[in-house]
């Protein structure tokens, strides 16, 4: 995809790899209103290139991932109830994309991780930090409440233990903490982090998309309830998998001894 010197959204064909990069480096990568839609549109689209199979998302510069969402609008854009429901609504759209697209998605956390940012790299399926990262949800300080949707996700995906926490101080954590809790996956030095992303994209784009799909489907609805809600679409996503033809290619390349060679169907 082509981007423009001053594209907000910048979005870098790599494949098997798409790098989806938010571009306000001065302004610490916060998310308004337009980059919100750009987000959703973004991920849409490489969900239905077949040459992507796993997206990374990451924020330009060396100082913020997402500081959040930017504040300086909120007057024009959340100044009402009526208005806050649109928003969240816009917003809710972009962790809808991140979160239903079949391909698996990574955070690229380099830096300041806060508010609207811990709720995009919620909805990814992998978060790798530096060291450097810092983890905060300030709402209290602003009088705005976190949305339902991502306060969900947040307990799901560090108890509510240490979603109170993080929700009732708005203290900042480090990336170590972060990493204890559960909030990340991995952390890495600042000069190995785009290494160990591409390195652990690679690894996962190397596999049988049809069961990566599958798989990230399965997570998330189990995760969502004790029991999975959409039973009949996960089920038939689950068997696609033994009748595709890359399921016959994996167990050939297991009993030749080489790698397999999926092509998603």
């Amino acid at each position: 995809m082509a981007n423009s010197a001053d594209d907000l959204l910048l979005v870098d064909l790599d494949p098997p790899i798409a790098w989806i990069t938010v571009n306000r480096p001065v302004a610490h990568n916060a998310l308004n209103s337009d980059l919100w839609r750009r987000l959703a549109g973004a991920v849409t689209a490489l969900g239905e290139d077949p040459s992507v199979r796993v997206i990374v998302v990451r924020g330009a510069g060396q100082r913020a991932f997402i500081s959040g969402a930017d504040i300086s609008e909120f007057d024009q854009v959340r100044g009402d109830v009526a208005a806050a429901r649109r928003y969240d609504e816009l917003s809710a759209t972009a962790w809808l994309a991140l979160e239903s697209v079949a391909k698996p998605v990574i955070a690229m956390i380099n830096g300041l991780c806060y508010g609207g940012g811990v709720s995009v790299a919620a909805t990814c399926d992998l978060r790798i930090a530096t060291e450097a990262a810092r983890f905060a949800i300030p709402a209290l300080r602003l009088g705005l409440a976190y949305p339902l949707v991502a306060i969900e996700r947040l307990v799901r995906i560090v108890g509510s233990a240490a979603a109170s926490d993080l929700l009732l101080t708005g203290r900042a954590i480090d990336a170590a903490e972060a990493l204890h809790i559960g909030l990340v996956h991995r952390v890495v030095p600042r000069s190995r982090l785009e290494h160990t992303v591409r390195d652990l994209a690679t690894q996962i784009a190397s596999g049988a998309p049809l069961t990566l799909a599958a798989h990230k489907l399965a997570i998330r609805e189990v995760g969502e309830a004790g029991r999975p809600r959409r039973i009949d679409e996960l089920t038939d996503a689950l068997r696609r998998c033994f009748a595709s033809e890359d399921y016959q290619e994996g167990i050939r390349a297991f009993l030749e001894k080489r790698p397999a060679r999926f092509e998603g169907r």
